[in-house]
């Protein structure tokens, strides 16, 4: 058996013993918004961690007699990156206007990007 075949021919049986599982646009527009929402919950959820953490910092440098402005510059980078976002996914759907495809394809870009920016926010949980 070449190398080729013995992957093949697992992966062709493990195909054949999936069941079919047929979906209408319907049925994935559904599925995307769900994602979409443990996305959007996922982000309010690191958000409240992260933009916290910034006040503490911003407390614990006013005490050193100065402040960064942690607070203020995340939300004013969170603000700015919601519009980013917004903007972004109305382009990606927009290859697909006035079809199907349109409403799955923009959130399908919302979801990735939320989960981008979560995985953003809580990498600035550093601790120094």
């Amino acid at each position: 058996m070449t190398r080729l075949s013995a992957i093949a021919l697992p992966l062709a049986m493990l195909a054949l013993s999936q069941p079919a599982r047929a979906q209408s646009q319907a049925q994935m527009n559904v599925q995307a918004a769900n994602e979409l929402r443990r996305a959007d919950a996922a982000l309010n959820a690191q958000w409240k961690q992260t933009y916290s953490r910034m006040k503490d910092r911003d407390a614990q440098a006013a005490l050193r007699g100065g402040g960064f402005g942690y607070a203020q510059a995340t939300l004013a980078s969170q603000r700015a990156w919601l519009q980013f976002r917004d903007r972004q996914c109305e382009i990606e759907g927009g290859e697909y206007a006035g079809g199907s495809l349109q409403g799955f394809v923009r959130a399908q870009c919302l979801t990735r990007l939320t989960r981008e920016r979560t995985k953003q926010l809580k990498d600035l949980m550093w601790t120094r």
